[in-house]
């Protein structure tokens, strides 16, 4: 059983060639980050585009119970009246994160330096998941911090009343502990200084920026090293959120691998710090073009298009880019097996502590589909047999892992044998209208009886 209720299996078979405009839902980091620092905000911030799955839902409910205002208008658009860095009222409730691990890890941070009180929880999966890398720089603004062992969920943060500024080398690449910090840093006094390595996606700090944060970034011998001041007062925002590149990954790499397919992708965020994946697929000789490139609320945004690839060769991934497209490895794994050759993926440790070991159910599922893979603490390798020889035929785990589903479902667009997925329910996290969406350009998906 599922977190979500009974489990939904699905099974993708053959399809001939998709066509047509995939409307990818909004991003799902900025939607978070919009949410909570208009709750941070004093004033009305108004957000277009918002991604309405369940994981933002739960970030949205999340604000309401530190006492934000927040409501969605019968077109669409959300409307936050904020309560002000420090303002957090604190919950009456434990607060529910579902399975969003940047949703709860971030409101850890936003709370973490106000002087309230609350519990985390979430769903199975989520509440497997370590918390110990947030809570820990946190304590070093004062908050404390009391969960299941292994610092898991449920967990109960008791907020700072005397913050001190934290200086903070994050010590694996990872954009949620860096934006809890960030968010933690707001109401702290002096400056909040997080130095990282390897730069990860910078979706916090330009958006703390476009609040009207005093921050900066600087790449040094050291690393990365962002300044942000204390204690501002955050100017509310009108946000268009851009499309998400992560969910524009599945009907971008579906059409790569099906034959006589070409698909337009529209107003897709191309930040740097995502891009990784799109890049990495014109390395292995995607037909992949962006088109109508342009700026939109300070992010870098195009109308994508992609097309059957049948020559995709297999590619060694630089390990530099993991941080840029850490959530795009399972569906580019799919991809690699329909590659002539071998495709390698390392410093990717980050994988084995997603929603699910993501590196391992990637493997075993692919296995079971006639793939050979190899893989290691932080490495992997998908040997592919190239179009048209890719068996299929099993039925694969998704261990409630909305990108371990969605993956499999692709791969069965274009395998000789139709794949199945035990459970496609978690997909509604992040992607709502991924079953719809890809029926509209042809995909042959089905719900099993």
């Amino acid at each position: 059983m599922s977190g979500h209720g009974a489990p939904i299996s699905m099974t993708s078979h053959r399809s001939g060639g998709l066509a047509g405009t995939a409307d990818i839902p909004g991003d799902k980091s900025i939607s978070h980050r919009s949410l909570i620092l208009g709750a941070l905000s004093v004033g009305e911030t108004v957000v277009t585009g918002l991604l309405e799955g369940q994981d933002v839902l739960d970030t949205a409910r999340a604000m309401r119970a530190f006492g934000a205002e927040v409501a969605r208008d019968d077109d669409g658009t959300w409307r936050i009246h904020g309560v002000g860095v420090g303002g957090f009222a604190e919950p009456d409730q434990v607060i529910d994160c579902g399975n969003s691990g940047t949703g709860v890890r971030l409101i850890m941070g936003a709370m973490a330096t106000s002087p309230v009180t609350a519990t985390f929880t979430g769903d199975a999966s989520l509440n497997k998941r370590p918390m110990a890398r947030v809570t820990d720089p946190l304590a070093l603004f004062g908050a404390q911090a009391v969960g299941r062992s292994g610092g898991r969920l449920p967990m109960t943060i008791v907020g700072a009343r005397d913050p001190l500024p934290v200086r903070y080398t994050v010590p694996v690449p990872s954009a949620q502990v860096k934006s809890a910090v960030l968010l933690a840093g707001l109401n702290a006094p002096g400056q909040t200084v997080v130095i990282e390595h390897e730069a990860t996606r910078d979706h916090t700090e330009r958006m703390l920026a476009g609040f009207g944060a005093q921050i900066t970034t600087e790449d040094t011998a050291e690393g990365r090293i962002i300044t942000l001041e204390g204690q501002p007062e955050l100017s509310p925002q009108t946000i268009a959120v851009p499309r998400d590149p992560s969910s524009a990954a599945f009907p971008v790499c579906a059409a790569l691998i099906t034959e006589g397919s070409d698909v337009l992708v529209p107003n897709i965020g191309l930040n740097p710090t995502r891009a990784g994946l799109f890049t990495t697929l014109q390395e292995m000789g995607a037909d992949l073009s962006y088109e109508n490139l342009r700026e939109e609320g300070g992010e870098p945004v195009a109308d994508l298009r992609a097309r059957f690839s049948p020559d995709l060769k297999g590619i060694e991934v630089p390990p530099e880019r993991a941080a840029s497209m850490i959530d795009e490895y399972p569906v580019l794994s799919v991809v690699a097996a329909f590659a002539q050759g071998a495709t390698v993926m390392r410093g990717v440790k980050e994988l084995r502590v997603k929603e699910s070991d993501r590196i391992e159910a990637m493997a075993i599922g692919l296995r079971a589909n006639g793939i050979e893979v190899e893989d290691g603490p932080d490495w992997w390798i998908v040997h592919g047999r190239g179009h048209g020889d890719v068996p299929g035929g099993a039925t694969c785990a998704s261990h409630l892992d909305h990108r371990i589903a969605m993956s499999f479902l692709v791969m069965g667009l274009a395998t000789n044998q139709p794949v199945t997925v035990d459970d496609g329910g978690p997909i509604a996290t992040s992607f709502p209208i991924f079953e719809p969406l890809m029926a509209s350009l042809g995909a042959d998906i089905r719900r099993d009886d």
